[in-house]
C-alpha cells in the first residue's frame, strides 16, 4: 500500500461503514485513549495446530489484514503496523486427529506438547506441530500475506515471556479469583493456570499444585511418578492454561487487536481480566460466526470436516477464498465445495466495477480490502464495445457442452469469441479456465440432471434454433441474448406482464424461459447469461446442442456417464 493517500479517500475511510474500517476506527480512538504510549500497534491471531490448519485458521490471518489495511489508511501509515501469528504449538495433543496416518502411532505421545509428538506425515519436519505450522507458513506465504510467525515453545522456552510468568506467580491468587467461578465444583479443586510438563514423562499435566512460589518463582507438585518435583515457572518447564495464556500473551506483547470464534465469547471477560491483572491493557476484539460443514456442524481441525485450503485452491483462486472471508464474518456460513463457484464470480463481479466506483465505494467494495487498495485490472476478451468478463459459471457450461478435458480445447472456443486473447495475455483467465475444468470434473458433471422436454418445450427450442440460425455469422453476445429474449416473449408460457417496462404488444420475459434452457440444454438449475455462453461456444454448436437435446442423445450421453462411475 502507498504511504501518499489522497485525502479524498482518507476522509472515505473515517465514515466508510465497511467493518473493517468500523474496527480499524476503534484502535485510533484505543491509542489517543493511551496519550501516545505505543510506538506501534500489534495486530494478533491464535493458532492451534493439534490439526492440519483449515480455512477457518486462513480467515483469520485474511480479516485481520483487512483491519490493519483499514487502520494503515486511516492513520496515512503514520503508526508501524505488525501482524503476528501465534502458534499454541506447546499445547499437549488431547486427542489423536481423525485425518492423520496410523493413529495408533501417536497413541504414546497423548499430552506431550505438539512439538514433541513426532510428525505423522514423515518428510523433512520433526515433530507433528512444526509440519502443521509449515503447512499454516506455506499458504501465508503463497498468498502474500505480510506477518511474522511465532512459536509458543519457542516463546516459553527462550524466555520471552518469562517476565509476565513470573509476574503470573506473584498474582497467582488474583488469577484464581477470575478462573475459579467458570469453573465446575470438581475442576476448581484441581485447577491450576500452570501447568507444569513433566520431568519424567514429558507430559504436560493438568495437576494440582501444592506450593506457588512467588519470591522464587517456583511450583511445586507431584509428578507422574508419584514424586514432588519443584520447577521454575520460566525456561519452558511450565506453560498455562489457555483461558491464562490468552491474557498473559496479550500483556506480554502489548497486543493491540485480536479477533476470534464465537466459541470463545463467554471467555472474553477472563482473558481481558487476566491480561489486566499481568500488568497490560486488554486488546481490542472482534468476534466472527463459526464456518459450518455441508451438514452445519462447526468445521474442525481435528475432524477434518468442511474444506481444507488446499481443496479450496484446488479448484478456485485465493481472491475468491479471501472474498468468502470478508463476506459477513458475524453470520454462520456453510464452508462445502458448493460455494465456490458463487464467490469466484461475485468476485469478479466486484473487480470489474472498482474503477468504475467513486472513492466512498470503492472503500465498501471487497476488493479494495482483499487486495490492500490495490486490486488488479480485471481482464476482459472480445472487440471493443462488446468486451466481456469470463465467469466460472460460464466456464463450467462451456465445458459441459463441449466435453472439454484440457484447457487447449476451452481456449479454442475463447479464441472464436476473442482471437487475440492467449493464456499469455490472459494468465488470470487461463488459471480460471483450469480451475473449472477440475471442478466441472468433480463436482458438476457427476450432479448433473437433464429435463426431457414436453412438447411444448420441444417447440420452444426448435424456435430458438430457428432464430439463432437467422443471425449473422458473427452475431455478438448481445444480439443472441436478444434473440433469445425475442423468442420467449412470442411464447406465452414465458411471457411476463409484469416486467420493467413490459407492455400488452411486447412482453417481458420470465425467468422459466431460461430455466427451461438450462435444464433441457445443460443439466442445471441455473446458468450464465445465454447469449454470452452461446457466443463463446459458437452458434452452429448452439444448435447442434439444441438438437441433441430434441433428439435425446444429452440424456443418454449422461446417463451413460452415470452408470459407468458407479461401475467403477
Amino acid at each position: 500500500m502507498s504511504n501518499l493517500y489522497p485525502a479524498e479517500l482518507v476522509a472515505a475511510a473515517n465514515v466508510s461503514a465497511a467493518w473493517p474500517f468500523e474496527e480499524a476506527r476503534k484502535l485510533v480512538a484505543r491509542l489517543q485513549k493511551r496519550a501516545g504510549d505505543k510506538k506501534e500497534v500489534l495486530f494478533e491471531t491464535g493458532y492451534g495446530p493439534s490439526g492440519l490448519p483449515h480455512i477457518g485458521t486462513f480467515g483469520e490471518v485474511a480479516r485481520t489484514t483487512m483491519v490493519r489495511n483499514a487502520f494503515r489508511l486511516l492513520t496515512e501509515d503514520r503508526i508501524p503496523t505488525r501482524l503476528l501469528c501465534f502458534s499454541d504449538d506447546m499445547d499437549g495433543m488431547r486427542k489423536i486427529p481423525d485425518n492423520v496416518p496410523d493413529p495408533e502411532a501417536l497413541k504414546p505421545y497423548l499430552q506431550m506438547p505438539l512439538t514433541r509428538v513426532p510428525n505423522p506425515f514423515g518428510g523433512d519436519y520433526k515433530s507433528f506441530g512444526d509440519h502443521n505450522n509449515a503447512m499454516l507458513r506455506r499458504f501465508l506465504d503463497t498468498f502474500g500475506f505480510d506477518y511474522e510467525f511465532a512459536s509458543a515453545t519457542e516463546y516459553y522456552t527462550s524466555g520471552k515471556l518469562d517476565a509476565v510468568l513470573l509476574k503470573a506467580a506473584e498474582k497467582y491468587n488474583e488469577i484464581m479469583a477470575v478462573m475459579l467461578p467458570t469453573l465446575g465444583e470438581e475442576r476448581q479443586a484441581t485447577y491450576s493456570p500452570f501447568l507444569p510438563i513433566s520431568p519424567s514423562s514429558g507430559r504436560v499435566l493438568y495437576v494440582p499444585l501444592k506450593d506457588v512460589n512467588a519470591k522464587q518463582g517456583t511450583i511445586t507438585f507431584t509428578d507422574e511418578d508419584g514424586v514432588d518435583k519443584t520447577l521454575p515457572v520460566t525456561g519452558g518447564n511450565v506453560k498455562l492454561q489457555w483461558k491464562p495464556d490468552f491474557g498473559a500473551r496479550w500483556a506480554a506483547l502489548d497486543v493491540d487487536f485480536e479477533m476470534f470464534g464465537k466459541d470463545h465469547q463467554t471467555n472474553a471477560p477472563v482473558y481481558d481480566a487476566i491480561c489486566e491483572i499481568l500488568g497490560g491493557t486488554a486488546p481490542e476484539h472482534y468476534v466472527y460466526e463459526l464456518f459450518l460443514d455441508q451438514h452445519g456442524q462447526k468445521i474442525s481441525k481435528s475432524k477434518g470436516n468442511g474444506l481444507t485450503i488446499d481443496e479450496w485452491l484446488t479448484y478456485a483462486t485465493p481472491e475468491s477464498l479471501a472474498l468468502y472471508m470478508y463476506q459477513s464474518p458475524r453470520s454462520a456460513k456453510k464452508l462445502h465445495f458448493d460455494v465456490i463457484p458463487r464467490a469466484v464470480d461475485d468476485y469478479l463481479q466486484f473487480l470489474g466495477g472498482f474503477g468504475r466506483q467513486d472513492a466512498k465505494n470503492r472503500l465498501g467494495n471487497p476488493v479494495w480490502h482483499i487486495h490492500g487498495g490495490n486490486p488488479p485490472a480485471p481482464e476482459t476478451i472480445g472487440q471493443e464495445g462488446a468486451r466481456t468478463t469470463i465467469n466460472f459459471a460460464l466456464l463450467l457450461n462451456l465445458v459441459a457442452v463441449a466435453n472439454a478435458e484440457n484447457k487447449d480445447v476451452l481456449w479454442g472456443f475463447l479464441r472464436r469469441h476473442a482471437p487475440d486473447a492467449s493464456p499469455q495475455t490472459h494468465p488470470q483467465l487461463d488459471r480460471l479456465v483450469e480451475y473449472a475444468i477440475r471442478y466441472f470434473r468433480d463436482f458438476v458433471k457427476p450432479a448433473k440432471q437433464y429435463s426431457v422436454p414436453t412438447e411444448e418445450e420441444r417447440a420452444a427450442l426448435q424456435k430458438l434454433s430457428d432464430a439463432l440460425g437467422a443471425l449473422p455469422a458473427d452475431a455478438d453476445a448481445a444480439a443472441i441474448q436478444e434473440a433469445v429474449y425475442d423468442v420467449g416473449r412470442a411464447l406465452p408460457p414465458y411471457q411476463d406482464f409484469k416486467a420493467k417496462g413490459a407492455t400488452a404488444e411486447r412482453p417481458g420475459v420470465s425467468l422459466e424461459w431460461f430455466n427451461t434452457l438450462y435444464r433441457i440444454l445443460l443439466g442445471e438449475q441455473r446458468g450464465p447469461r445465454f447469449g454470452s455462453f452461446a457466443a463463446i461456444y459458437g452458434i452452429p454448436e448452439t444448435r447442434a446442442l439444441i438438437a441433441k437435446a430434441l433428439s435425446g442423445e444429452l440424456l443418454r450421453e449422461h446417463e451413460a456417464f452415470v452408470a459407468t462411475r458407479r461401475a467403477n
